[in-house]
């Protein structure tokens, strides 16, 4: 394949129409002409989770999805969660658990636990450490993580238990 292929997608809410290479990965596509720098890259081969977004509400790994394979679909990164100034809830329960360290796996575990809450009204920790187990995390030994989003579950209505 050769010559670029025009690309339209929703990016946290905010229409795109690119050209692009048609070898261009997902996470480059957002990091190098979007500036969404928050989607971090890891291991590049879909095994940290550092990279994984929301398309059409499926959390899918940005490293291993061309961007023309997102045409004409929504997506969503840790930038499209909340900011700084006003983080949404789950992010909130992760700076009150401190469910951080680094932060490198931070937008990967954010993006995760969002798919989960979206689909599931509760779920045991047992559950919960197997949804967020595709996301890999140095520093924190998981416990902070998943209470914060036990806690988010426990906000939104379910019991988080």
């Amino acid at each position: 394949m050769s010559g670029k292929h025009r690309l339209q997608l929703r990016v946290n809410g905010v229409a795109h129409d690119r050209e692009v290479e048609p070898r261009l990965l997902l996470s480059d596509f957002l990091r190098d002409e979007l500036d969404l720098t928050g989607t971090h890259v890891g291991c590049e081969h879909g095994v940290c989770g550092a990279c994984t977004v929301l398309l059409n509400g499926d959390s899918v790994r940005s490293c291993l999805c061309l961007a023309i394979q997102a045409e004409g679909s929504e997506v969503t990164t840790v930038e499209g969660l909340g900011s700084v100034d006003q983080l949404n809830s789950l992010q909130e329960k992760f700076r009150e658990h401190h469910a951080l360290q680094c932060g490198f796996c931070t937008p990967g575990m954010l993006m995760t636990a969002t798919d989960l809450l979206s689909k599931n009204k509760q779920m045991s920790d047992e559950e919960l450490r197997e949804g967020l187990s595709g996301n890999l995390c140095r520093c924190t030994g998981y416990e902070h993580i998943v209470s914060a989003v036990r806690a988010a579950f426990a906000d939104k209505g379910g019991d988080g238990s």
